[in-house]
């Protein structure tokens, strides 16, 4: 038995791949679900259908498609073009820790200027948190997947250390988290009893820029050409060091903006739980939506699913808080199984010593 690719795998399958492995997910929750003792149907209905069965769900998914979408907007460009960026993670944490440190030196200012400087402090926390990868890469040739990974633990130990230490709030009864922010560094709502914040559409916007730039522009023109063929873009004179600054930096500075959306929208302070798993979870949704800004739209809002269903079936099926990760590593194994099989095949070999059948037949006479 060997592996050998296709010669021509299927476009139709290829787009098709999310909704086979959507399927199989759900096949084999329902299969846990039953080896845990719960109804299948009943508990797949609680984690995928009873979170967004009121107005008040579909707020909450809205939530936490937010700061999905807009770490998924910027690794969808540095992906395109084949630069791993593993580090959103990192750079979430980073740009909301920097976020809620401007937001309690500012929390005695008044003026239309105060909110602006915050999500500017985010965004360029996150770039240049990105940039530390960028640096590494460009000039000692260091892989970005091992740095922007490592950079993920540390910008999560400052945190930890922050909440710890220095930005600690007094009054919070020696908790580790900070003050409350300031309602004039918080981003506004759409809706008074909702907290969906215009975070939202800073994250439709950008994710139409990335349509655009990759569509209609000549960087996504580099963009894609450096993901097809390093050599080829080097060869067409594509300054291939700028691009991946250019790459790192905007999706470092859509992180940064997505913790600034947290910390500042329905968080309020800085705590010790910020780190979700957003920045990875944004690394499904990018393959699952075929890096195409509709696709990863669409795949922002199946995962920001799971994370609400995740939390109802803690509160209605009495389930631990990991089966969250459960679902989200399930739905990446199928994606991946199926892409590599739409792409490869499966051949038999003949086993070592045995002779193929002649199928000749020698005619035989007789006088």
């Amino acid at each position: 038995m060997r592996i050998e690719a296709r010669p021509t795998p299927s476009p139709t399958m290829r787009y098709l791949s999310p909704l086979l492995a959507l399927g199989l997910t759900l096949i084999t929750g329902a299969a846990i679900f039953s080896a845990l003792g719960k109804a299948p149907l009943a508990s797949l209905h609680a984690f995928f259908i009873e979170p967004v069965s009121t107005v008040y769900g579909l707020s909450e998914l809205f939530v936490k498609v937010t700061p999905l979408l807009l770490c998924a907007t910027g690794l969808t460009l540095c992906f395109r073009a084949k630069v791993w960026n593993i580090g959103a993670e990192g750079q979430f944490v980073f740009g909301a820790l920097i976020a809620g440190a401007v937001s309690l030196q500012l929390a005695d200012h008044q003026g239309f200027w105060v909110l602006p400087v915050v999500i500017a402090s985010g965004v360029l926390a996150g770039m240049a948190w990105a940039g530390i990868a960028a640096l590494l890469l460009t000039r000692f040739r260091a892989h970005e997947i091992l740095t922007t990974i490592m950079l993920n633990y540390i910008a999560i130990q400052l945190l930890l250390w922050s909440v710890h230490g220095p930005l600690k709030s007094p009054s919070g009864y020696n908790f580790p988290e900070s003050e409350l922010f300031s309602p004039q560094t918080l981003l506004p709502t759409l809706w008074g009893q909702y907290r969906v914040t215009i975070a939202i559409f800073i994250a439709l916007l950008m994710l139409a820029v990335v349509w655009t730039v990759l569509n209609r522009t000549l960087l996504g023109y580099q963009t894609r050409v450096m993901g097809e063929n390093r050599q080829a873009a080097r060869f067409a004179g594509f300054n291939g060091n700028r691009l991946i600054w250019v790459l790192l930096l905007f999706s470092g500075g859509m992180a940064g903006m997505a913790g600034v959306s947290e910390v500042n929208g329905p968080v309020g302070q800085l705590t010790t739980n910020l780190a979700l798993g957003y920045g990875y979870t944004a690394i499904i949704i990018v393959f699952m939506g075929r890096m195409h800004p509709l696709g990863v739209l669409l795949a922002s809002l199946l995962l920001g699913l799971t994370y609400l269903g995740g939390e109802n079936a803690q509160m209605t099926l009495g389930l631990p808080k990991s089966i969250t990760g459960v679902f989200q590593g399930l739905l990446l194994f199928f994606l991946l199984a199926c892409d590599f099989l739409i792409s490869h095949r499966i051949v038999l070999t003949p086993m070592r010593g045995h002779r193929p059948s002649n199928t000749s037949t020698r005619e035989v006479t007789s006088s």
